[in-house]
């Protein structure tokens, strides 16, 4: 599998503080079976992203873990005026290993009006928005058309793994199934900041969404599209998908 949004640099945002516990969080990654990672350090108002020491943090990391999982460079950019200027005006310090698909979080209290309009130019410039956890957000949570609109304009969705199973609540799980049912989810990532709470664990997620959707659409948000992201290849547009029929004996 591999997990395209995480935060297991140490001491860059509010993920790990230490050494050992981004070391662990790897090492978490490894067993669950990921094969590669991708460390997206905040870049917000509290937080201010550097890619340089970015880049720094993950080389050492990837000396002290070993060859695997493989960790890229991404960051996970709040939507601002001055953070979309500073990607338009310079992609790859913010795109995933420079390429050309950029993680982009909404505001937890504000749906940005203009969303459309920033997400035509990025596209124009040849960056493609993911827009990261929807069904974590209780504003887009009311705003489907909207955000089949944002996908039929070219952007992706990326849900959170341990949104499948429970952790965020009722809501966010109804919403992120929603999601798959309609054929407007594309990628599940761990979005990981710690070893306990929100690990970079994609296998329970993988296995939920196996049994529950089937084999194809769990390799495709968890191992095929996100290949895609990774490699800038285009991410097809996603089909809906029915549930599997439950056993009779399931049932009762």
């Amino acid at each position: 599998m591999i997990d395209i949004h995480s935060h297991i640099l140490p001491g860059l945002d509010d993920g790990p503080r230490t050494w050992e516990e981004s070391l662990e969080m790897v090492r978490i990654a490894a067993r669950a079976g990921t094969t590669d990672i991708v460390a997206t350090p905040h870049a917000n108002l509290e937080f201010t992203f550097d890619p340089e020491v970015a880049a720094q943090r993950i080389a050492e990391l990837a000396s002290a873990a070993g060859p695997q999982p493989r960790i890229h460079r991404g960051c996970d950019l709040h939507l601002s005026y001055d953070n979309i200027r500073q990607a338009l005006a310079e992609p790859a310090r913010f795109t995933i290993d420079g390429g050309r698909y950029l993680l982009v979080e909404f505001p937890d209290l504000l749906v940005i009006r203009t969303a459309g309009e920033i997400f035509d130019k990025l596209l124009q410039a040849g960056i493609v928005p993911i827009i990261t956890h929807p069904e974590r957000n209780e504003l887009l949570q009311q705003r489907l058309e909207e955000l089949e609109g944002w996908v039929e304009q070219g952007c992706r969705l990326q849900l959170t793994a341990q949104s499948f199973l429970g952790r965020f609540g009722r809501q966010a799980k109804e919403f992120a199934e929603l999601l798959v049912r309609r054929g407007l989810a594309h990628v599940v990532a761990s979005d990981a900041h710690d070893t306990v709470d929100r690990p970079p664990d994609l296998a329970g997620a993988f296995e939920y969404l196996r049994r529950k959707f089937g084999e194809e659409p769990a390799r495709r948000l968890l191992i095929e599209n996100p290949r895609c992201v990774l490699e800038s290849a285009p991410i097809a547009a996603a089909q809906p998908v029915s549930p599997n029929a439950r056993k009779w004996y399931r049932f009762w």
